[in-house]
C-alpha cells in the first residue's frame, strides 16, 4: 500500500514555470513506475509523463514534450514534474499516479495509486 500525496501547483502566466511535487508513503516510489496525468474540465483524464522504476527511462505526451520534465528525487520517496514554458491548454487538475509495472505506462487504467490532484491554471 502506498499514498502518495501532491504539492505544488497554482497559478502561473503563459510563459511560466511550476514544479509539481508527488510524495509516497509506505513505500518509496522506486518501487513503481510513476506517471502525471491530467484532466481539464468536461476532458478525459490525459497522459502527460511517466517514469520508469528504475528511473532510466521516461515517456512524455507529444504535447508536453520539451517543455516538462519527470524526475525522482533522493531518498527516492519523491517524483516531480517541471512545467516549463506553460501554456493556457496547460490548465487542469493534475495527478500523480504509481503502477505495479517496471516501464513507463501512459494509460490511467494501469495505475493504481493515485495522488489527490493539484490545480494548474496558466493565464494569457
Amino acid at each position: 500500500q502506498v499514498q502518495l500525496v501532491q504539492s505544488g501547483g497554482g497559478l502561473v502566466q503563459a510563459g511560466g514555470s511550476l514544479r509539481l511535487s508527488c510524495a509516497a508513503s509506505g513505500r518509496t516510489v522506486s518501487t513503481y513506475a510513476m506517471g502525471w496525468f491530467r484532466q481539464a474540465p468536461g476532458n478525459e483524464r490525459e497522459f502527460v509523463a511517466a517514469l520508469s522504476r528504475n528511473g532510466g527511462t521516461t515517456s512524455y505526451a507529444d504535447s508536453v514534450k520539451g517543455r516538462f520534465t519527470i524526475s525522482r528525487g533522493s531518498p527516492a520517496n519523491t517524483v516531480y514534474l517541471q512545467m516549463n514554458s506553460l501554456k493556457p491548454e496547460d490548465t487542469a487538475v493534475y495527478y500523480c499516479a504509481a503502477t505495479i509495472w517496471g516501464t513507463p505506462r501512459t494509460s490511467p487504467t494501469e495505475y493504481i495509486y493515485w495522488g489527490q490532484g493539484t490545480q494548474v491554471t496558466v493565464s494569457s
